[in-house]
């Protein structure tokens, strides 16, 4: 299954695109910048779903769903937002071999046409606040598509609410960012910085965009998810109002917020080594797979049956699989399991069975480090244990990686060095001229300005333009 896998080291690129089609998470489809997502990315997108719709629903949060069209006239709106929009627009004009009187846009986000309803549904502070999720499909005409990181149409969650105050709104805007960070940290494994956009990268018509941005293997950032607090920009354009409850008629402050299958390439190219796939265990669409070696068909009715036991202990603790496939050998499954990244392999042999014992592999741990032999009478605890050392030590060894390649350079010498290898907390002067020159000079994108905002010395200059830096600001060169 590896076999004539590209090395990570030698073409990321390539090596991220080989996986992701042999490892059956996605394939292209017969539009440009469009994928099909196989049963096995689609299981690795439901657990995702499942552990960020419970936290939603844990906030009080519900689900909804809204059209995938919208009035073209909606979306110009509120100006920022069509502005911003505009290039990655997919327009409908004609439906049931007519012309339509209104072109329609293919959903691109969903602000506008949840606006709409919400200034349908609210009347009073009574109302508020109103907080509503989706899970749908999006599209955004992508010109430089890659699978799960850019596509034209991609799966994704997008939350929508509506306050009494810019404060409520604010307060939402960062409950959702510490939910996404959360999220990547104890479900993916991936460390991240949370962070404020600067105003060239905040998202069309919001007042603040919050963001987690992570570091991938090529050292390049992801951005991972975003919380807008959108201010009363969209509430003004829709006309969402209350009455009080001093009789007075007020503009809602809004909030908007998402995070996509782009997660699942976040997941692969953090973790992922030269063999294929390693899944976090909290998210792997499989956690366990049992391995039966055997050669004679009576060796195989003593190891199944041991299986079949296996099988029975872990059921409902753990996601497994028997592969009993009599067509592969041993050898070729443990291949095809490394390269889908399954976190746990137990084997199970003749010896084995004789021993009353099994064979366990960390897919993290290669060679015989990551092997040891456990009695079947404390497989379970084992198991559960080696699936939460698995969990912890990935968001370790990716925290080790991240910072060996952060740096704080103080001058425009070190930040050029300092992107090349990787992250650059610098000191920066908030002026969007020369945060453009520096993405032309060096690539790397102001990320964010982080939320954890180290103390400037007495006196900071900006690191490109030498002028009194506000703050500082993580520059990178990003997907």
């Amino acid at each position: 299954m590896a076999q004539g896998l590209t090395k990570k080291s030698e073409d990321f690129s390539q090596w991220y695109n080989e996986i992701v089609r042999r490892a059956e998470l996605a394939d292209y489809a017969p539009v440009r910048g469009c994928m099909v997502i196989r049963p096995y990315g689609y299981a690795l997108w439901e657990n995702i779903q499942a552990t960020l719709d419970r936290r939603f629903k844990e906030t009080g949060h519900q689900n909804a769903y809204f059209p995938l069209f919208i009035p073209h006239s909606f979306i110009q709106k509120e100006a920022q937002h069509v502005e911003g929009f505009s290039p990655q627009l997919a327009v409908v004009t004609h439906g049931g071999g007519e012309e339509l009187e209104e072109p329609l846009v293919v959903r691109p986000t969903s602000e506008t046409i949840i606006g709409h309803f919400f200034a349908k549904w609210i009347s009073s502070y009574r109302d508020l606040p109103l907080l509503v999720n989706q899970w749908c499909n999006v599209v955004r005409w992508e010109m430089r598509p890659r699978l799960f990181l850019r596509t034209s149409e991609f799966l994704w969650q997008e939350g929508h609410t509506a306050h009494a105050s810019l404060e409520e709104a604010e307060a939402e805007a960062r409950l959702i960012l510490d939910i996404y960070a959360e999220f990547a940290e104890k479900e993916a494994a991936i460390p991240v910085i949370q962070g404020r956009k600067s105003e060239s990268e905040k998202f069309p018509g919001a007042l603040v965009s919050y963001t987690i941005e992570g570091m991938m293997g090529d050292r390049r950032a992801l951005q991972m998810g975003t919380s807008h607090n959108l201010g009363q920009n969209f509430a003004r354009a829709f006309g969402i109002q209350y009455l009080d409850r001093d009789n007075q008629l007020k503009y809602c402050w809004t909030t908007s917020w998402g995070v996509s299958t782009r997660l699942i390439g976040a997941i692969l190219m953090v973790h992922g080594d030269d063999q294929g796939l390693i899944l976090p265990p909290r998210l792997a669409p499989i956690q366990v797979v049992v391995v039966p070696i055997y050669k004679s068909a009576e060796e195989r009715t003593q190891v199944l049956e041991v299986c079949r036991r296996v099988q029975e202990a872990l059921g409902g603790r753990v996601r497994l699989k028997v592969d009993d496939r009599d067509e592969y050998t041993a050898g070729w499954k443990f291949n095809e399991w490394e390269l889908r990244g399954v976190p746990l392999r137990i084997e199970i042999g003749p010896r084995d069975v004789a021993a009353g014992q099994v064979v366990l592999a960390r897919r993290d741990v290669p060679g015989r480090e990551g092997k040891w032999a456990v009695p079947l009478s404390g497989l379970v605890e084992e198991v559960e244990k080696a699936l939460e050392d698995i969990q912890r030590d990935l968001l370790r060894r990716a925290r080790e990686f991240r910072d060996a390649h952060t740096h704080h350079p103080q001058d425009w010498e070190g930040f050029r060095e300092a992107v090349e290898d990787g992250f650059a907390f610098a000191p920066w002067c908030g002026d969007a001229g020369c945060e453009a020159e520096i993405q032309a000079e060096t690539k790397a994108t102001n990320r964010c300005l982080p939320l954890d905002q180290p103390q400037l010395p007495a006196g900071a200059k900006c690191v490109r333009c030498g002028r009194p830096a506000r703050e500082t600001a993580l520059f990178a060169r990003a997907y």
